[in-house]
C-alpha cells in the first residue's frame, strides 16, 4: 500500500524521525537503514519486508512536507508512525 500524507516538519526530520521509530517502537517487526539520500530512505526488516519513505517539500520556503511511503508488510507501523506527526490533513492509502 502507499501512504500519503502532508506534515507541518522539514523532510530531513520526517526522515530521522522514520528511521529511529522503525528501530526502536516496532520491536516486534522492526527494519533497519538499507539506503537513504536527502529525500529518501529504504528500511529492511528481519524478513527481507521493506518500507520506502519519499519526503519533499510541499511549499518551497515553508517547513510542511508531502510524505509517501510505500510498503507491502508495514502498513500498521507506517499507520502508527505516521500518527505521531504533526499532519496538516488526513493520511491517503491507496
Amino acid at each position: 500500500m502507499i501512504h500519503t500524507a502532508l506534515v507541518a516538519l522539514p523532510s530531513a526530520e520526517v526522515l530521522a524521525r522514520a528511521k529511529s521509530f522503525f528501530a526502536e517502537r516496532v520491536p516486534h517487526a522492526a527494519a533497519f537503514v538499507e539506503q537513504e539520500g536527502p529525500r529518501f530512505l529504504v528500511l529492511r526488516g528481519q524478513g527481507g519486508e521493506e518500507v520506502v519513505f519519499n519526503a519533499t517539500a510541499a511549499v518551497e520556503g515553508e517547513e510542511k512536507t508531502r510524505v509517501r511511503v510505500s510498503t507491502l508488510m508495514f502498513d500498521q507501523a507506517v499507520d502508527r508512525f505516521l500518527s505521531t506527526l504533526p499532519l496538516e490533513a488526513g493520511v491517503e492509502v491507496v
